[in-house]
């Protein structure tokens, strides 16, 4: 199995002056559910290079068996300093994608042309997609193979605009809300209590809740590729 994770590149919170990024357990969880059932996995992000890592997910409280591994692992590190530009891989060489969030993919990924046209040659190919938490952003402008938005009548979900507003407070901040714009796609969006682990699988699309949905959103995907 060969897989493609794609980060954000993006470090700015909005005009807050705070940075964002990649939230580390988001990325953590994916890349260790899918580096233990032997999948190869080639790390990318638009700008290439080391992608930011929002310093909130740093914090003791967020931190997990699977972020406290990554830390401890020189490896992974050299690999996520070291991530493809976006538009130097091509769909024809993984079998599956997965996006990890945080709020980094709300600026650097719903209009990103190279972002999108890979997706897009994942699904012409039937090949398996995964989003978590923010990173779902990346499929709303997004097109099927009937020429449809890809989430239109699909079942989906992604960070709430409850865990937006009443968790983390930036509902002023960020460009949209994500749920909201999920609907208005057309999606059949549904969501779970803030923070819970939460995940829609609808075809060959997975998407996940927030950072705890990361590690079954990972382990959902595996289930695809392994009934090819």
């Amino acid at each position: 199995m060969k897989i493609l994770i794609v980060l954000t590149s993006h470090d700015q919170l909005g005009d807050t002056g705070k940075k964002t990024g990649f939230w580390l357990e988001e990325f953590a969880a994916p890349y260790y559910v899918l580096k233990d059932a032997e999948a190869a996995l080639t790390l990318a992000s638009p700008k290439g290079g080391l992608p930011p890592l929002d310093p909130k997910s740093e914090v003791p409280e967020f931190q997990t068996e699977l972020t406290k591994r990554f830390r401890t692992d020189t490896a992974a590190q050299a690999e996520l300093a070291n991530t493809k530009k976006l538009a130097d891989v091509s769909a024809d060489d993984f079998d599956a994608v997965f996006y990890p969030g945080s709020h980094g993919p709300m600026w650097d990924m719903p209009d990103n042309a190279t972002s999108i046209a890979l997706i897009e040659a994942f699904v012409k190919a039937d090949k398996p997609v995964g989003a978590v938490c923010h990173a779902p952003v990346a499929l709303i402008n997004v097109r099927g193979k009937d020429g449809e938005y890809l989430i239109k009548g699909k079942r989906v979900t992604a960070f709430t605009n409850e865990e937006e507003e009443e968790a983390v407070g930036l509902t002023a901040v960020v460009p949209f809300l994500l749920e909201d714009r999920l609907k208005e796609r057309g999606s059949i969006y549904s969501k779970t209590v803030n923070w819970a682990p939460y995940v829609q699988v609808d075809g060959k699309l997975v998407t996940g809740q927030n950072p705890g949905s990361s590690e079954p959103a990972a382990e959902e995907l595996l289930k695809l590729l392994r009934s090819v």
